[in-house]
């Protein structure tokens, strides 16, 4: 089935429209917690017989995880203004991070071969902290989030401090499309309680453990980055994207050729495209893919 153009769901997630978080201040971080648990566990497909626990950090990881497992569907705006309150209260925790404080690649690395490297950054950290215009968040063929509980990939760090506003718009774009999101193609959202404005949503390749690595696979997840690319530039707003390392984790693809083939196809685009973007952002979690980047640009 073709695959849903921004035009056909733009208007269907408000996509343009500036998300405004709630003003209310919630005097007791704990309560609130309290009373989201408690919100959930009275919907009619919670699960039964949940423990809860006393310690605050259990009770925001379980709150977390319920979040994570549950069906889509609406919530009503009490309970959303909480939650957007608490994700803003963790966001200023956290720190944010400007992009317009990092620096560049070209002036790390002043005899790189890339010719747009002025316009790339390599940082390693939480994508979720970072305000660039839009980041790119690895998805699954479903293109809703990560339904297993804390998991530790992308998928669901970007949903969980996002809030349950992005699945919601996920779902109905993929409802709307009638199909699954096919592998190297994008998706854009509002970001919601993120630093960023958008997110785009793109399934890289899966290379099972073991099985060598196809001129196909690397077609594909050359094409998550340049349908993430021609997306945002459809978005006049969108100057600065940050790209996580598709399909390293999980998807098994190898760092090495990913970290390559990242940079090479987006210093392609960007020279075929000089004045579309400012700067786009290389970001790694990890010790090793950093390095693996490090590689790339010191070559």
């Amino acid at each position: 089935m073709p695959q849903l153009p921004v035009t056909d769901y733009s208007s269907l997630i408000r996509l343009i429209d500036e998300f405004v978080p709630s003003s209310i201040i919630q005097p007791n971080t704990k309560h609130v917690v309290d009373d989201l648990i408690y919100e959930l566990l009275q919907e009619p497909d919670a699960p039964c017989d949940v423990e809860i626990p006393n310690d605050y950090k259990e009770k925001r990881n379980l709150l977390r995880a319920l979040l994570n497992i549950r069906a889509t569907k609406p919530l009503d705006n009490g309970f959303l203004e909480k939650m957007d309150s608490l994700l803003q209260m963790e966001l200023r925790e956290k720190g944010i991070v400007k992009v317009e404080n990092l620096e560049s690649v070209a002036n790390m690395f002043p005899d790189n071969p890339f010719s747009q490297s002025d316009k790339f950054i390599l940082w390693q950290g939480d994508i979720t902290r970072l305000n660039a215009e839009a980041i790119v968040n690895a998805a699954n063929k479903q293109m809703l989030g990560c339904f297993q509980p804390l998991h530790a990939c992308i998928d669901n760090a970007i949903h969980s401090a996002a809030g349950p506003q992005l699945r919601n718009d996920c779902e109905i774009i993929i409802s709307t499309q009638g199909d699954l999101e096919e592998t190297g193609n994008a998706k854009i959202t509002r970001a919601y309680n993120l630093p960023s404005r958008f997110v785009l949503h793109t399934v890289g390749p899966i290379v099972p453990k073991g099985t060598p690595l196809t001129n196909q696979q690397r077609d594909e997840l050359a094409s998550c980055y340049i349908s993430c690319l021609e997306l945002a530039s459809e978005i006049k707003n969108i100057k600065t994207i940050a790209f996580c390392a598709i399909s390293t984790g999980v998807f098994g693809f190898p760092k090495t050729d990913a970290a390559r083939i990242a940079v090479n196809t987006v210093n392609q685009w960007l020279s075929e495209h000089p004045n579309h973007l400012e700067k786009v952002i290389f970001n790694v979690y990890g010790n090793e893919d950093y390095n693996e980047y490090l590689n790339v640009f010191a070559q």
